[in-house]
């Protein structure tokens, strides 16, 4: 089908047949249209250009092995957005509305949705973006909602299999009460150098330090942190984490599984005490950590030393994917089957 190798697939983009989107002019959303092109037509000073009103999600669509399409917790992914707006002076785009232009787009594209069993997914992503053309510092009068959809592989080449982290301290990917909290382009940009540099060291990720003290962890370049400590699923507070709706998912696992959720600051030290360390998001699900190395301190944490995943971490991977592929009953209501 569609010639596309599935097991091969990157966490990359690809081609596909339709996107949907939506404009607001004159203070009110218009309909959802669908297109074929992958080009957008703005002004060359629209304010996502020059002031980054700009806000983005991601979410996966998986196939199951009823041949059902189930889409993981859009709403939340709709409510994010909306805070993400709030937070640069966005038109909020309703998450009812939200949900209908993900299932229309998720539908159109019905054939790229990787088959069960292939270790691929989905990927959706929704865009929004101030339009409107703008010199002055201020928000645009129009803005675009957009979605977009692509096959994609694991996150991290490795898969499933610890990967190392490190800390340095000369980089914040937000300020203390920035734009952390929130899903937006500027957040990314700033982690690039850091994570540019982590990569070239043969990390997979940067572990930030709280921009403020750097005492505390914070999030772990393009995901959130948790750890396992005993029975402890601990997960760093802080106000700039962007909130993972996988993280708050694993939560709901951890605490159902008999785990005891701590989401409180963490200190560096802290990191010699836990059994088990993860980064956790839409793209990456889970990524165990095999070990911290903390260049400016020139210490290391080690969290895996025969390369395994610790139990824990690959419990909570295995249920979370079994509810997301639809192998094991979903009593939250997470998912969305999209007829």
């Amino acid at each position: 089908m569609n010639g596309i190798n599935w097991s091969e697939l990157t966490f990359g983009y690809m081609k596909t047949d339709y996107n949907v989107r939506c404009y607001y002019r004159d203070g009110k959303w218009g309909e959802l249209e669908v297109s074929s092109s992958e080009i957008i037509n703005i002004h060359m000073a629209a304010t996502c250009l020059h002031y980054g009103q700009e806000a983005f999600e991601g979410l996966k669509a998986f196939k199951g092995k009823d041949g059902k399409t189930r889409v993981f917790r859009m709403e939340e992914n709709g409510k994010r957005m909306i805070s993400s707006s709030q937070g640069i002076m966005m038109a909020e785009f309703p998450v009812e509305r939200f949900e209908e232009a993900v299932r229309k787009v998720v539908k159109l594209n019905e054939r790229f949705v990787p088959p069960y069993g292939s270790g691929a997914s989905l990927y959706i992503r929704p865009l929004l973006i101030g339009l409107g053309a703008q010199v002055g510092v201020k928000p645009a009068s129009e803005y675009l909602f957009m979605v977009f959809v692509t096959p994609v592989g694991p996150y991290f080449k490795s898969g499933f299999k610890p990967a190392p982290v490190c800390i340095m301290r000369g980089y914040d990917r937000a300020a203390p009460q920035g734009t952390g909290t929130i899903k937006v382009g500027g957040n990314y940009a700033a982690s690039l150098a850091a994570g540019t540099k982590a990569q070239s060291k043969g990390y997979a990720a940067v572990l930030y330090l709280d921009p403020k003290e750097k005492k505390y962890l914070d999030e772990c370049g393009p995901a959130n942190f948790f750890a396992i400590k005993g029975n402890n699923y601990i997960t760093p507070a802080s106000n700039s984490i962007l909130p993972s709706i996988t993280n708050k998912s694993l939560q709901q696992l951890a605490t159902d599984m008999g785990l005891t959720v701590e989401r409180r600051p963490i200190a560096v030290e802290e990191l010699s005490t836990f059994d088990e360390a993860a980064e956790c998001g839409t793209a990456a699900v889970i990524t165990p950590i095999s070990k911290i190395d903390d260049l400016d301190e020139n210490k290391s944490y080690i969290f895996s030393k025969d390369g395994e995943p610790g139990a824990t971490c690959e419990k909570l991977y295995k249920k979370l994917l079994a509810i997301q592929t639809g192998d094991e009953p979903d009593p939250y209501g997470w998912v969305k089957v999209i007829e």
